[in-house]
């Protein structure tokens, strides 16, 4: 297959994998009466859900790797794949959701979107957003790495890359981690009032590094045109 061709499959496999998630969530927020996350202790215990539902998501997480695993040729494209897959898993969710349930009622609502190793908080645009960095990122790579011609980000900007990720995933779990002293009923009882974009946006911006210097080495190459070329060869 081609690369394209790849591509196609493993987004067919996210949008296949986020209705089905989306399914199973949309029965279990019925079952708990939790159609609306943004709500106090947003997985009760009593049946044993948030076990359950902690398995669900490493799974999951699995599942993902693994579709982008087998779909790459090399090891920098299985993960570039993986990103793909996870990106457009969770942006398709939230729009499975949408069909189902008529929610999200916009990006800006909150939800709960990781409970390992703490609850995570966000508003759907935070996710939304390194969503798409993946899948730019993911079907950058995929598509033009090869062995003869490695494509990969530079060491600088994957360590900005992670920076930005670990400072992206300490905003989203920033109330659940002053409630660790509380133990856990303290943390199920946490409801965030508000959102730090003023970290976040520092943190989308260094997860963008390793997409701009893949797009940049990938122009250098001649494989993105330039405006200047393009307005050259169509005047």
């Amino acid at each position: 297959m081609t690369h394209k061709q790849r591509w196609a499959w493993v987004v067919g496999f996210a949008a296949a994998m986020a209705w089905v998630e989306a399914a199973v969530v949309v029965y279990l927020r019925t079952l708990i009466d939790r159609i609306e996350p943004y709500q106090f202790d947003p997985l009760p215990s009593s049946a044993g859900f948030a076990q359950i539902e902690m398995v669900r998501e490493a799974a999951t997480l699995l599942m993902l790797l693994a579709a982008g695993w087998l779909a790459g040729g090399t090891r920098r494209s299985r993960w570039a794949y993986a990103l793909l897959a996870f990106g457009m898993w969770d942006v398709l969710y939230y729009a499975c959701l949408r069909i189902m349930i008529g929610w999200p009622a916009s990006l800006a609502s909150w939800d709960i979107l990781f409970l390992l190793p703490l609850p995570w908080w966000g508003p759907v645009l935070a996710p939304v957003a390194i969503a798409c960095l993946m899948i730019l990122g993911g079907t950058l790579v995929a598509w033009f790495d090869s062995p003869e011609r490695p494509l990969s980000p530079s060491r600088l900007a994957w360590t900005l890359g992670l920076a930005g990720a670990a400072l992206a995933l300490y905003v989203f779990m920033a109330d659940a981690i002053r409630a660790v002293p509380g133990g856990v009923p303290a943390v199920r009882a946490v409801l965030p009032a508000s959102f730090n974009w003023r970290l976040f946006l520092p943190a989308l911006a260094l997860m963008a590094t390793p997409v701009a210097d893949v797009a940049w080495q990938l122009r250098q190459r001649g494989r993105i045109p330039s405006r200047v070329s393009r307005l050259k060869a169509n005047p």
